[in-house]
C-alpha cells in the first residue's frame, strides 16, 4: 500500500514524534521533503496524513510487541502480519527492519498504546480496528495464549475500552459457532426485537467499509471492516433463528 513508502522513507519520525516517531526516526530520507511538499499549505490534509502515518507505525510497533507477548515470535505470526497488512514484496525487508526494531526496542508497548490513544481519542473505531488486526496476529497459531490475551486487554484498556467492550471485540475472533451472538452485537440477551434491529443497523452503519475509506486507512482495514460486517451479520442471523424472527 502507498502509505508504507511514507513510513519507510523516514518522514514518520519527524512528523509523528513521541515513542512511535522515535522508533523509525533513524530512517529519515528524501521522503521528508516530498511529504512536506504534499501537505504544505493545507494544515487539515497534513494532519490527516500524519494520523495515517501514525496509525501504520502503531500497527508495526504494537504488532511486533504482540508477536512477542507469549515469549516466542513464530513464523506463522510474521506471515499473518504480512498477510493482514499486505506488505509489498519490495518493502518486506524495510518493514522487517522496523518490525525488528520494535521487538527489540526498550520502550514498552504501553508507551506506544498511550500515544495512539492520545492521537485517536476522537476516533475510537480506528483503535478498535487496530485491535482487530492485533487479534489476527495473536490467533495466527489458532490459539489465543493467556499472555497474548493479557497484552490485548491491557492495550484495549489504554485505548479506553472497558472490560465489556474488550469482551465484545474478543468475541469476534472466537471460532465459528463459539462466539456469543449477543456479545458480538454488544447487546444483552433480553433486548427487545425492535431495539435489537436498531442496534444491528447502527453497527452496520458504524462498521461499513466506506467509513474506513473516508478515514483514509489502508486497504487492509477495509478488509477488517468487511470481516467485522460478516461477523455482525452472522450473529444477527443466529439471533433471528433463536427468536424465530
Amino acid at each position: 500500500m502507498a502509505i508504507w513508502g511514507k513510513i519507510l522513507g523516514g518522514a514518520a519520525g519527524l512528523l509523528v514524534g513521541g515513542p512511535l516517531g522515535a522508533l523509525v526516526g533513524g530512517l529519515a530520507g528524501h521522503a521528508v521533503d516530498k511529504y512536506r511538499e504534499t501537505t504544505s499549505g493545507d494544515e487539515e490534509i497534513g494532519q490527516h496524513h500524519v494520523k495515517q502515518v501514525a496509525f501504520t507505525i502503531a500497527v508495526i510497533a504494537l504488532g511486533a510487541k504482540m508477536a512477542k507477548a507469549d515469549g516466542v515470535v513464530t513464523r506463522e505470526e510474521i506471515d499473518v502480519f504480512k498477510r493482514v497488512f499486505r506488505i509489498p514484496p519490495n518493502e518486506e525487508k524495510n518493514v522487517g527492519r522496523v518490525f525488528n526494531m520494535a521487538r527489540q526496542d526498550t520502550a514498552g508497548y504501553e508507551e506506544y498504546a498511550a500515544q495512539v490513544a492520545r492521537m485517536f481519542h476522537d476516533t475510537p473505531r480506528m483503535m478498535e480496528d487496530l485491535l482487530h488486526g492485533l487479534f489476527a496476529i495473536a490467533m495466527a497459531d489458532g490459539v489465543l495464549h493467556p499472555d497474548e490475551d493479557i497484552y490485548l486487554q491491557n492495550v484495549a484498556a489504554i485505548f479506553g475500552f472497558n472490560e465489556a467492550a474488550y469482551a465484545r471485540i474478543r468475541s469476534y475472533h472466537a471460532k465459528d459457532g463459539e462466539g456469543d451472538p449477543y456479545q458480538i452485537l454488544g447487546v444483552s440477551a433480553d433486548i427487545s426485537d425492535q431495539d435489537l434491529k436498531k442496534a444491528y443497523r447502527q453497527l452496520i452503519r458504524e462498521n461499513h467499509p466506506d467509513k474506513v475509506i473516508a478515514d483514509g486507512l489502508p486497504q487492509e482495514f477495509v478488509d477488517v471492516a468487511n470481516a467485522k460486517l460478516a461477523k455482525i451479520n452472522a450473529a444477527y442471523d443466529q439471533i433471528e433463528k433463536i427468536r424465530s424472527l
